[in-house]
């Protein structure tokens, strides 16, 4: 039996490649995750809810701040009523 070195994790399935992807690409980055071997499911399952409420929750920021910006931009230039956020 030839024992060689533990086989090394592709270099995308490394977490810190994986912290960088959801950084950059959010919840796209998710198959990352759920192809992952050393992952366990239970994990897979608590990151995947994790970046979803994440995501909601920065959904939800971005649609308030740019109805306060509508807001903002009327008081500063005249009604603006016409521009769909």
């Amino acid at each position: 039996m030839i024992e060689g070195k533990p086989q090394e994790a592709r270099w995308y399935f490394k977490t810190s490649w994986i912290v960088t992807a959801f950084l950059c690409v959010g919840p796209l980055a998710l198959p990352l995750v759920w192809l992952n071997p050393r992952l366990s499911q239970k994990t897979k399952i608590i990151v995947t809810i994790i970046v979803i409420i994440l995501s909601w929750c920065l959904g939800v920021l971005l649609i308030n701040s740019l109805k306060s910006l509508k807001e903002y931009y009327g008081i500063i230039f005249g009604d603006i009523s016409g521009v769909a956020f």
